[in-house]
């Protein structure tokens, strides 16, 4: 019995997750039409349990200078904000090989230029899609804060201000005592705090349910249970297989996220088993606390992130690099509360809702892979945004939309191209 023929889309869009879905909601306002397809469920990755900060200021890469030797030193502490659990993964070795050698000034810069054009775009984007597409997400133009108790970390971060500040930057250094006093949530003994205003915050698996809900007022489809499979691309199209069938598509997006690695060969971009690893991220929902912080903050010494919004409260953050490993681990959610009980007077809600973990997909240089496959025409890639998922979702999504439709982009696209990957 021969195979039904396959059914004829505009663009399809592998991946129901943050960028998938902003992706998709661009191109259908550049009149496009579109269906995306997930293995699971509409945010199901990494963006259901993000922290929600909307945050130009994190324009930095990991890959800095000093890391390595950071890293080296809580190789032993199984809580620790950065963790690479021991074992035998001859591909996370290497990753991380090519991972130190981008620790220097020279790399540090050039990926944070990458980063701030995107997340600097994304943050002006973001505010006029809540805006535009009445996007009911809990989003705020709140700042951040960065807080230190030690003041030799906080006197580091001041180091950083002059160089943030030519990333377009918006930061300003503020003394301990001048902190207490404005942020009576915290705990006696803050060296100081660095204060973002340009940031943002959002509720962000309520953004992700926006987005889609847009995109099906909008006319394109969403399907949900249908797993990527593979793509064959030719001069007229790409046929997509999935585990509902084929798929004819003028064009295909893929933004599978951390399983990009995983299906890399399927699309004809190998590069993405060497340039990406699944980071694992941790956080904890609690109901909202009496006493919250007035802005998001990130804790700087125990890299623990804390976001209230009026439905709830939440700490999270922390990375290990343990591969598709799919325990909750305990000690790790742990070290969050403990790392928030430093700082705060009330550093928990009353009620646990969730305890949540998901990979990110991290690039050696941490930036995003944003543009056509090549030698795969019709083929495109929305991956490897690392912490950035949400932060950069509204550029991303804008670049593939112009991209596609050849028009000239906001933002320049050629640092995030698959080619820099050999």
């Amino acid at each position: 019995m021969p195979s039904p023929a396959p059914q004829h889309e505009d663009v399809v869009i592998a991946g129901a997750g943050v960028i998938g879905l902003a992706c998709a909601l661009a191109l259908l306002e550049s009149g496009r039409g579109v269906r995306v397809i997930d293995a699971g469920r509409v945010g199901g990755g990494s963006s259901h349990g993000n922290c929600g900060t909307i945050t130009p200021s994190h324009a930095p890469p990991l890959a800095a200078p000093g890391v390595v030797a950071r890293a080296l030193r809580w190789m032993l502490q199984p809580d620790a904000p950065l963790y690479v659990a021991p074992r035998f993964d001859p591909a996370l070795w290497r990753w991380l090989w090519r991972f130190a050698a981008r620790c220097n000034p020279r790399d540090w810069r050039a990926s944070a230029l990458g980063k701030a054009a995107l997340l600097n775009d994304s943050r002006a984007r973001l505010a006029q899609w809540v805006r535009d597409f009445g996007l009911d997400c809990e989003f705020a133009e709140a700042g951040l804060d960065y807080v230190y108790r030690d003041p030799a970390a906080f006197e580091h971060g001041r180091r950083e201000l002059d160089a943030l500040r030519s990333f377009g930057v918006e930061v300003e250094a503020i003394d301990g005592a001048r902190y207490q006093a404005l942020e009576p949530a915290l705990k006696p003994g803050v060296a100081g705090a660095i204060r973002f205003d340009g940031d943002a915050v959002l509720r962000p698996e309520r953004y992700v349910d926006a987005l889609a809900r847009a995109v099906r007022a909008r006319g394109g489809a969403i399907v949900e249970a249908c797993a990527f499979q593979g793509a064959t691309s030719g001069r007229d199209g790409v046929r997509v297989d999935t585990a509902q069938g084929a798929i004819a598509a003028r064009e295909l997006v893929v933004a599978l996220g951390a399983w990009s690695p995983r299906l890399c060969a399927a699309v004809g971009a190998p590069q993405l088993a060497r340039a990406l690893q699944p980071g694992k991220g941790y956080s904890i929902t609690y109901t909202r606390p009496a006493q919250v912080p007035r802005r998001p903050l990130v804790l700087r010494e125990r890299s623990v992130c804390v976001t209230a919004w009026d439905s709830g409260f939440r700490l999270g953050s922390t990375m290990e690099f343990a591969g598709y490993d799919e325990s909750l681990n305990a000690r790790r959610l742990g070290a969050l509360e403990r790392g928030a009980a430093e700082y705060l007077h009330v550093p928990t809600g009353p009620e646990v809702i969730e305890r949540w973990y998901g990979w990110r997909p991290m690039s050696v240089d941490d930036l995003p892979v944003i543009g056509p496959v090549p030698g795969r025409p019709h083929v495109w890639l929305a991956t490897g945004h690392g912490m950035m998922g949400v932060s950069m979702s509204a550029a991303t999504g804008q670049l593939i939309a112009d991209l596609i439709a050849g028009r000239e982009p906001a933002v320049d696209p050629s640092p995030y191209r698959l080619e820099r990957f050999r």
